[in-house]
This record gives C-alpha cells, structure tokens and sequence, in this order.
C-alpha cells in the first residue's frame, strides 16, 4: 500500500553458470559488472531525486548477487545510504550462492547493515543438486551456514525446492531438520516447474517429473514439517518463525511502493507500476523505462491472497476507501464448501490446500 517508506530492489543479472530450470533474467558474461555497477548508481541518482521517501528495505536478488564480490555490494549500499534517507534498521537482504560463501567478507557486509542473507541451497542432497545443475554441494551449505553465523548474521533464509527427480519424503525431512537444528528462521519452498525456454524445456521428453498430484501430496508434507517445527506459513511459498518474515516480500504481496533497478527490475510507485528491458546492454546504455497497466483491486485480491492473512477487510478498506465488495465472498463460497478457502467477518483467505490451486482459484475469483 502507499505510505511514506520505500523498498529498494537491486536486481544483480549475473550467474557463472545457468541453472535447467531458471527463467529468470541473468547473463554469464561478467565482463560487464563495472559497467553495470556504475549504470546501478547513475539510476540511484536519477530515482532519489524523483522519490522522497524514507528506505526500510534493500534486497540484492538475482541472477547470482553474490558473485559481484564483497566490495562492489558494499559500493551499492553506500551509494544507496549517500542518496535516500534509509533507516538505521532497515532490513538489507542479499542473495547468496553457498558456493561462493568462501569468497565474501560477511563482517564488512554486516557492518554496512547487510543483516539477512537469502542462501540458495535448494537441497541438502548431492545428487539433487546434480539434478538442479547447482555448482554447490551439500557440504558447501553447512559450511555457509556456519561462516554466516559467525559474522553474527542470525537472520539467514534458505531455499528449497520441491519435486526435483528422485526426492523422497526423508530428503525434505532432512532438509527441515537441518533448518530447525541450526535456527534458520526462515524457509522459502518452491515447487520445481518446468518454465518455457529453459533447458528442461527443451530436454522433458528425457526427464521424469512428479505428476501434479505427487507434487501436491509433496507440497502438503513439507508445509506439516515446517508447521510442526515452529515455522508459520505466512505466504504459498514461505515459511518464517515468528517476527523472521521478510519485510521486503511482504511489500510486494501488499502492495507497498519499491523501485526495482537493473534489467528486468519491477517498481510499485504511486500507483504506477513500471520496469526495465530483460537486457543488461540496454540497461548500461540509454534505455527506456516501460510502463505497465496497474489495476489495482485486483492486484491486491491477487497478492494478498497468497499470504495466510488473505484480504483483511481494514486494509482493503484503508487502500480503497470501502469494505470488500460482497462479491468476492459470493464467488469464494464455492472454494470454502471444498476446505480451499476460510470466511470471515474480517475477510478471505485460502488454505494450505487452496494455496495448491491458488492461481485458479484468483482467477475466478476476479
């Protein structure tokens, strides 16, 4: 929702090699990172003197951010601090590959106000990781942990994916173990799907995936997990212990204002949502930032309804000036008959087994 703070999104496209199963924007020719590193700033520039809000969240996704190195993430966040009014507290994220944990000074990233990093495991499962084309291995992980925490860095989310060839229910089991054991405070867990145009794509007819039902079956025994070890699920694909969810994600799937830089970067600002070309040569020369058609009623029905709090009646009422209309109850009534769905005065949400059918059961509803 509009409000006097600002998230900002770093999108860093760069990766030393492409996962299978990536859609995402990233390049593996790092020759350009100066270049980009200095187009990142000369934006930073440009925005703040547009924006004159107060910054409480920094994330550096990707692509691989890490392998940028130490120095350059600590350039961008000094450039970040020097331009905005960013508070003391701010939450300031960044995406780590375990493999390059040994080639980060977490101390200095901490000093400048890095305080929660985002590691990529995926899996604790070396021939999982194979699958997935990680250049990690298991080891590397608990090693990153580790190193992590000694920076005094306790705020640490992992990722892991669900449904890769081969996984049993004892790997996922594992994986949730080795989360609660160390106090990782948040877990975020993705369904592998096979995206157009990646090599997975190309390469299914000699692959062996889950069927839909196994996927979901899957999905249903890593939420008991995580719920049985202290983690709320508090959005379809993340999982925090208390006070640990990522204030960052929240302004997304609330439709809080953030300015996304670099290629393929998305902002929220003023009701307007705007981004830039998936092209990092563009990115680096004169470019034009694309506007996109924001329609807000239904962005907010569609973003809030993947968190576990669904369509609060006060927020709805706060952003749009009125209660929500009777038709979204009427349309989801349908959805709460077959255990999808939960009605209330307050509002909607969906179920654990609603957030399995989610985009359809959004696209009915709006």
């Amino acid at each position: 929702m509009m409000g006097n703070t600002l998230g900002v999104y770093i999108h860093v496209p760069f990766c030393k090699s492409k996962c299978p199963y990536c859609d995402f924007y990233s390049v593996t020719d790092i020759s350009l990172v100066d270049s980009y590193i200095n187009s990142i700033c000369s934006q930073i520039t440009y925005w703040c003197q547009k924006i004159k809000k107060e910054v409480d969240t920094i994330y550096f996704g990707g692509g691989t951010p890490s392998i940028i190195g130490t120095e350059r993430v600590l350039k961008i966040i000094s450039f970040i601090k020097s331009n905005f009014n960013v508070k003391k507290d701010a939450e300031i994220t960044l995406e780590v590959n375990p493999g390059d944990c040994f080639l980060l000074d977490f101390k200095k990233l901490k000093a400048v106000g890095v305080n929660r990093i985002s590691l990529g495991a995926q899996s604790l499962n070396n021939s999982q990781l194979k699958i997935l084309g990680r250049r990690h291995s298991a080891g590397d992980i608990i090693k990153s942990v580790n190193i992590i925490k000694s920076a005094k860095i306790k705020n640490i989310s992992l990722d892991l994916i669900l449904g890769v060839p081969g996984q049993k229910n004892e790997d996922i089991r594992e994986f949730v173990d080795f989360c609660k054991n160390n106090k990782i405070p948040h877990v975020s867990a993705y369904i592998l799907k096979v995206e157009k145009g990646t090599p997975y794509y190309f390469n299914k007819k000699n692959l062996i995936f889950y069927s839909d039902d196994k996927l979901a079956d899957i999905y249903l025994y890593t939420c008991k997990l995580l719920n049985d070890s202290g983690y709320s699920h508090y959005e379809i694909s993340n999982f925090a212990k208390n006070g640990f969810e990522s204030k960052h994600n929240l302004k997304y799937w609330k439709l809080g204002e953030y300015l996304g830089v670099g290629p393929a970067a998305h902002s929220l600002i003023n009701g307007k949502r705007f981004y830039y070309e998936k092209d990092l040569k563009k990115f680096i020369n004169p470019f034009m930032i694309d506007e996109k058609k924001f329609e807000a009623e239904k962005e907010f029905v569609m973003l809030t309804l993947r968190t576990k709090w669904g369509i609060k009646n006060s927020e709805y009422k706060k952003y749009f000036g009125c209660d929500i209309p009777k038709k979204y109850f009427e349309k989801v009534k349908k959805f709460e008959r077959f255990g999808l769905a939960n009605i209330n005065e307050d509002g909607i949400n969906l179920t654990e087994k609603g957030f399995l059918l989610s985009n359809y059961i959004i696209s009915e509803i709006i």
